[in-house]
């Protein structure tokens, strides 16, 4: 989750969230035989990265980076923090074996160097990337400058990023095809009301009042999205295994540092 979304109050994870997760743990541990270092980029409060800990072999470990991590989160994340998980705001002066950039990308102005530099500097010859970014310029909405989001992307844009990064593809794919249409018209209703063009790369400041952080605990809704995020995600999984590109509200890229 993005650190301005998180909640004052208690956190309730959004079945979104969940299910993104739970995602790219299968898609990752299929690739994984060995004790791994994880390093993730812009990881918010790490959650995905604890869900992939957990099925990676014995003796993993994750390191969760954000330059915005500020003192008082970087103490609660020690004292409550899973084992092998860590936290830090400074930039790692070490390699690793697998680089985790879950929707970052879409934060930085120029994401071609920022990704270079991500690249060469932190991950180690032979090492595994995974990229996910929000998908179709077309969709791009309020929810989109409300997170300080420069742009949406193609799935060919972001194959180009990291092949020019020097990424070798493993495999790639979309995610949330479901949830493109509601999307859509989401962007619909905000041209019909004739909202003004939102400029892409305004700096988000404060908190972001997004559905994933407003997410209140009603067991029957949460089963029910669950269950049909789970359908979408295992379509995915299937469509990937077998080199088809399907169209999703997120589009995903899997590369080796040659």
């Amino acid at each position: 989750m993005d650190l301005r979304e998180l909640p004052s109050g208690k956190l309730t994870r959004h079945p979104w969230e969940v299910a993104r997760a739970r995602f790219f743990a299968d898609l990752l541990v299929r690739h994984a035989t060995a004790p791994v270092e994880v390093l993730d980029v812009g990881a918010g409060d790490g959650y995905a990265s604890g869900i992939l800990l957990r099925q990676l072999p014995e003796g993993s470990s994750a390191v969760c980076y954000d330059p915005n991590y500020e003192e008082d989160f970087l103490h609660r994340a020690r004292e409550n923090g899973s084992p092998g998980l860590t936290f830090t705001a400074e930039r790692p002066d070490r390699r690793f074996d697998l680089l985790l950039a879950l929707d970052v990308l879409e934060h930085v102005e120029d994401d071609d160097r920022f990704l270079r530099t991500l690249v060469e500097g932190l991950v180690r010859p032979g090492g595994t990337v995974l990229l996910s970014v929000p998908a179709w310029p077309a969709l791009f909405t309020r929810h989109d400058v409300m997170l300080g989001h420069h742009r949406r992307y193609r799935p060919s844009q972001l194959e180009r990023l990291a092949r020019e990064a020097g990424l070798e593809q493993l495999s790639r794919g979309g995610l949330f095809h479901s949830l493109l249409l509601p999307r859509a018209l989401t962007r619909a209703l905000e041209l019909l009301r004739s909202s003004p063009r939102h400029p892409p790369g305004q700096a988000a400041v404060g908190r972001a009042d997004t559905a994933t952080g407003r997410w209140k605990d009603r067991p029957r809704v949460s089963r029910l999205v669950s269950g049909w995020l789970a359908w979408d995600n295992r379509v995915s999984g299937w469509l990937a295994q077998s080199g088809v590109c399907l169209p999703g509200l997120s589009t995903w890229w899997l590369g080796r540092r040659p």
